[in-house]
């Protein structure tokens, strides 16, 4: 084996043990999601809640783990809440959004397509937490999504890439790396700053007219670094950083998405802006 190859390894481990940090250990199939309320395709949203929330998790994340607290965190507040699984690889079970982001977009395009109809309605709002929050601004801008969405609501999104703390800038120093994380977790490969994916998607403007866009973050993220290339450019933009909603939070890039209260009700705020009150610390027990 060329030594190359042999260094290649412990850096390909790294990259995917960062990447599994994201989400806890998968416990359950989509199939296993609650019937009531959450993926309850005979939900009608009200009048208080006339759009369905669709949650779009992250990478390797899944349709029922990513939300364990935040889906009945919005089904309690009276929401329709519906999530997919996307970008499965064949042969990899429960661990998803490995595949390419592009084709991923168009499994959430027709899963809201889906979420539309059951409901009767013709907008939703999405959710999505790190690849979640950043996927669908493709499916926005490329796939006729802006039509059909109200808001968008990331949660530690990579909108402009996830550098892992830096190790993404390790790999010109490794002959192949790149080719090797596209031919084998291509929505890894889509992920990394300057890709050909990312540069497409950040052309000619960070957002599309007509949708109203949330971005939260945290300081601590050790993912979607550095923190602030998570933040959008618009005129329909609304850039949060946790700490200044309460300073004592420590969440960083998996913790914000699978169970911090305090940026749970600043999705709400999102969500619901003409009943939105202020996020403070005292979030965490609301």
């Amino acid at each position: 084996m060329l030594p190359w190859k042999r260094a290649l390894r412990p850096l390909a481990a790294l990259l995917l043990t960062a990447a599994v940090a994201t989400v806890p250990a998968a416990a359950a199939h989509a199939s296993d999601a609650p019937s009531s309320g959450w993926n309850d395709f005979s939900c009608k949203p009200s009048a208080t809640h006339p759009r369905p929330v669709v949650l779009v998790h992250g990478t390797l994340g899944n349709s029922v783990d990513n939300w364990l607290s935040l889906a009945p965190y919005l089904k309690d507040r009276g929401y329709c809440v519906f999530s997919l699984d996307y970008g499965q690889l064949s042969g990899v079970p429960l661990f998803y959004g490995l595949g390419p982001i592009d084709k991923s977009a168009e499994q959430l395009s027709a899963f809201v397509d889906r979420v539309l109809a059951a409901t009767g309605t013709g907008k939703a709002d999405l959710v999505g937490h790190s690849q979640g929050g950043m996927m669908p601004r493709y499916y926005l801008k490329f796939l006729g999504g802006a039509a059909k969405v109200n808001a968008l609501v990331g949660l530690a999104p990579d909108n402009h890439g996830a550098s892992l703390s830096g190790l993404t800038h390790l790999l010109p120093y490794f002959p192949g790396a790149g080719d090797l994380i596209k031919a084998t977790t291509p929505g890894l490969a889509d992920q990394i700053p300057g890709s050909g994916f990312l540069t497409k998607l950040n052309a000619d403007g960070d957002t599309v007219p007509g949708v109203h866009y949330t971005v939260i973050a945290t300081k601590y993220d050790e993912v979607a670094t550095p923190w602030r290339s998570q933040y959008l450019s618009g005129s329909d933009v609304h850039n949060v950083l946790l700490q200044d909603l309460c300073p004592l939070d420590l969440s960083e890039h998996v913790a914000i998405g699978l169970f911090d209260r305090i940026a749970f009700h600043e999705v709400a705020n999102a969500l619901d802006t003409a009943h939105a009150t202020a996020t403070t610390c005292a979030s965490a027990f609301s």
